[in-house]
């Protein structure tokens, strides 16, 4: 079930809506303008995510094979269990 949210506009902003909502007729009524912004925010935040993801991999991908270095994964956790137990102190 969606919950639902109020929210009042006036002045300047309630006259800017009204002009998005009524003279572009891209839009039906004030809610589904609004649920499209939040939407597009939405959808923008997840490709800002999504972009510093592929820029952090980016060098990794780049990188030639010879830079490759052999890790081991236990000998991982255990340095990691060991940094965090020295911390705990």
């Amino acid at each position: 079930m969606a919950a639902g949210v109020n929210v009042r506009f006036a002045g300047e902003l309630q006259g800017f809506i009204q002009q998005r909502v009524l003279k572009s007729g891209l839009y039906s009524s004030t809610s589904e303008y609004i649920r499209d912004l939040v939407r597009r925010d939405y959808e923008n935040e997840e490709q800002r995510k999504w972009a510093w993801l592929r820029q952090e991999l980016s060098a990794g991908a780049a990188a030639d094979e010879s830079e490759f270095v052999t890790l081991d994964a236990e000998a991982l956790i255990t340095q990691a269990k060991k940094r965090k137990k020295a911390h705990a102190r």
